[in-house]
């Protein structure tokens, strides 16, 4: 009898083992078990999650891993048109937060965010940008911030009204993206200006430069006529002023009138 109990009991745990499952959900992550039994019972969403750390359960239950930490979503949004009909496109992030695991699997099911959240964004960051002009959204970003916190608002509300157990982190549209044919347009206004203002520095260079030789120019003969110096005069001072400034530094020999220099022989 006694071993006849003991082969039962082991066949019991055996059966037990067999027909459980372990679930293990990761730190900062819940499991939402969903039973579905085979003979009793209704099933259904289990209103405790399993937590970080490890639980076993039937063989039958479905467990859904859902992340409970912030959670970065990025959607490239093309041809988003602004007030003044230019195609933009931009790089918008969204971060949000479960708050409540079980409630957003029964309510809302594991792709909640495709199915609830993605377009009605999309269409916010639509109508955000229609308010504002290609400049001041693609080439200066001045109107970047006054988009980004009007999302905002309209997302956070939208969360609200769907009962969503979802709270948005941040959330921000990146900078926005201008058709190529537009860049190529700014690049070559750009290469235009640049070589205009270079040919006006060039222009006022210039004029810089002959006002400075006309003003040495008007100097230098102020100080001929102080002097009571012929032009021939004056030009001979200058050469002897340069000969003196050459010589100064090195030593030199001048022979003037066709005199022959005589070396001294030792």
């Amino acid at each position: 009898m006694k071993k006849f109990l003991a082969v039962s009991l082991m066949t019991a745990l055996a059966l037990i083992i067999t027909g459980c499952s372990r679930v293990t959900p990761d730190a900062g992550h819940e499991a939402v078990l969903i039973e579905k039994p085979m003979i009793f019972g209704s099933g259904g969403i289990d209103p405790n999650p399993v937590k970080t750390g490890s639980a076993f359960v039937a063989w039958t239950t479905q467990a859904l891993d859902v992340n409970m930490q912030p959670t970065k979503y990025e959607t490239e949004m093309d041809d988003i048109m602004t007030s003044d009909g230019v195609p933009i496109t931009f790089h918008a992030i969204v971060v949000l937060q479960v708050t409540n695991s079980v409630e957003l699997i029964r309510v809302f099911g594991p792709q909640w965010y495709e199915n609830n959240v993605l377009e009605p964004y999309k269409t916010m960051v639509r109508q955000a940008v229609r308010q504002h002009g290609m400049n001041e959204t693609a080439i200066s970003t001045a109107a970047l911030d006054q988009i980004d916190s009007e999302i905002k608002l309209e997302l956070e509300k939208f969360l609200k009204e769907k009962n969503l157990p979802v709270k948005l982190v941040t959330m921000t549209v990146g900078k926005a993206n201008p058709p190529d044919a537009i860049k190529h347009q700014r690049i070559a206004t750009a290469e235009q200006e640049q070589r205009i203002n270079t040919e006006k520095q060039t222009a006022l260079a210039e004029v810089q430069r002959r006002v400075a030789e006309q003003n040495r120019a008007e100097a230098d003969n102020a100080y001929r006529e102080s002097m009571h110096l012929s032009p021939e005069q004056f030009i001979q001072l200058k050469q002897i002023e340069m000969l003196n400034g050459v010589c100064s530094k090195n030593a030199c020999t001048f022979i003037n009138g066709g005199a022959t220099p005589v070396l001294p022989v030792k």
